[in-house]
């Protein structure tokens, strides 16, 4: 599923230590969709997508810690970047993951997780994402689905990783990952909106 997995985050990590571009076809995607270490195991199971980062940002605090953000006083929202092959998969596919993982008619945050740190949104970092972003939540409004899409397209502002114990959290201890889901509702809810509703 992931080829030249290792030989690209080699690359990415040097040369962004190198402040080098990125190799040709990978490019960033940014997302909030409540807990971000939902998102993460979500989008590391799709094709194409070759490293993921969870973070914060959309706040008003320099590197806050996840103590800091889970006061809700700073603005944040755990957020995740996704870096995939351009070659492989679309920012357009990206967005379609997007919104199956997430319930876009709740502004108060996502499945059992409440507050300003939980809400969706996608973060567009150039104006040709933003145009994709904008056409996505409108074909979700189209569908006719749900009675109201508040999920918001903001500009995205700087990203700041989370603690090292939150990276890749559904691997390193995946029974409390996974009864945390299932105790939140993730994936019951998940089905009620895009399946069954």
């Amino acid at each position: 599923m992931f080829k030249k997995v290792a030989l690209l985050l080699g690359v990415i990590a040097t040369t962004a230590a190198m402040g080098e571009p990125k190799p040709e076809n990978v490019s960033v995607a940014m997302f909030a969709g409540g807990c971000f270490w939902c998102m993460q195991s979500d989008f590391d199971k799709v094709p194409g997508v070759i490293e993921t980062v969870v973070g914060y940002t959309g706040g008003t605090l320099a590197n806050p810690t996840y103590k800091q953000v889970g006061t809700k006083k700073t603005g944040h929202y755990e957020a995740l970047e996704v870096f995939y092959d351009e070659s492989e998969i679309s920012y357009e596919e990206l967005l379609d993951v997007f919104w199956m993982n997430i319930d876009p008619t709740d502004d108060t945050g996502q499945f059992c997780d409440k507050g300003s740190p939980y809400r969706a949104a996608i973060f567009y970092l150039n104006d040709s994402q933003k145009v994709s972003a904008d056409q996505s939540k409108e074909d979700v409004i189209e569908t006719d689905k749900f009675s109201r899409v508040v999920t918001p397209v903001l500009k995205a502002s700087t990203f700041y990783p989370a603690e090292e114990y939150h990276q890749s959290y559904y691997k390193k201890n995946p029974t409390r990952y996974h009864f945390y889901r299932y105790r939140c509702g993730r994936d019951k809810r998940l089905r009620e909106l895009w399946i069954l509703g």
